[in-house]
């Protein structure tokens, strides 16, 4: 782990996310004092200088401390509005809107905090993030 993040937080829930190339952990962490944040942090596979040596991943984190999910929300949901609002077009649109299932991701079961289906949908519109498994960052 990178030496600018301490390393004495207790983390009480993890999910995964893979999209494409890239990995999202999503990680809700506490201090000491029970003083709860989520880290985010969007890794990517980038492939070895030599062809049969090593990959490397390249990392970025985000600190989200708990007074603040609230507004991240609201301009996440206002930034995804804007998009689907003013730059897609109406196929774009019905092709992020038509159900997916949710694949089991390889095999792993969630750490804490699943949802039963029938609390997936939010009463704000936006259907809730599937569970996704553990982090193995």
């Amino acid at each position: 782990m990178d030496d600018r993040y301490p390393r004495d937080q207790e983390e009480i829930y993890s999910h995964r996310m893979k999209a494409g190339k890239r990995t999202y952990f999503f990680d809700v962490k506490a201090t000491r004092g029970q003083d709860y944040y989520l880290t985010i942090t969007e890794s990517k596979r980038r492939p070895g200088a030599d062809p049969d040596g090593p990959a490397s991943y390249e990392k970025h984190k985000i600190f989200l401390y708990k007074e603040d999910f609230n507004k991240f929300i609201d301009a996440l949901n206002d930034a995804v509005d804007y998009v689907r609002d003013e730059l897609l077009t109406e196929e774009e649109v019905a092709e992020l809107d038509r159900p997916r299932p949710t694949p089991p991701a390889d095999g792993e079961q969630p750490r804490v905090g699943s949802q039963p289906d029938d609390q997936a949908n939010r009463p704000d519109g936006h259907d809730a993030a599937p569970d996704l498994g553990e982090s193995t960052y």
